[in-house]
């Protein structure tokens, strides 16, 4: 699957970013990583990665959001009443808990929850944002720094 969304190109990794920002376990990053070591432009590179990832992770908002609990406790593993402590414990810090949406294994759980907690989605879909995209232009900056080593 990495090589079909690779000969995508930017689209390709844009799709590999959503799924990654979604409930569907994937890698964008590498990706990310063959694509820059092609030569793709790294900062065309970060904002599709950023924005396919963002969208992904709004996707998640959104099940949360319209969810059905029962489902989203099968999905998650979790009991109810974790599932409303944490709900509390997200709405009590509002939308910019979105900024750790780019965490691995919980970011997609408190993303859902903010859904659930019925946070503002336009800064929850801001703070996923900059956090999702402070994570790409990292990674980028990791990959280039790496490649100093090599000339």
């Amino acid at each position: 699957m990495v090589e079909f969304l690779v000969e995508w190109g930017y689209l390709g990794l844009f799709i590999a970013a959503f799924l990654a920002g979604s409930i569907v376990p994937f890698a964008s990053e590498v990706v990310l990583g063959v694509l820059y070591g092609m030569g793709a432009d790294p900062v065309v590179c970060v904002v599709a990665a950023s924005v396919g990832n963002t969208l992904g992770g709004l996707f998640c908002f959104w099940l949360g959001w319209l969810g059905n609990l029962e489902r989203i406790e099968r999905c998650l593993g979790v009991s109810s009443a974790k599932l409303d402590r944490v709900a509390d414990w997200v709405k009590r810090r509002g939308a910019w808990m979105g900024l750790l949406s780019v965490l691995p294994v919980v970011g997609e759980a408190i993303v859902v929850m903010l859904g659930m907690a019925k946070t503002n989605p336009w800064w929850s879909g801001v703070a996923m944002l900059v956090g999702k995209s402070a994570r790409y232009i990292l990674i980028v900056l990791g990959m280039m720094g790496v490649d100093m080593f090599f000339l």
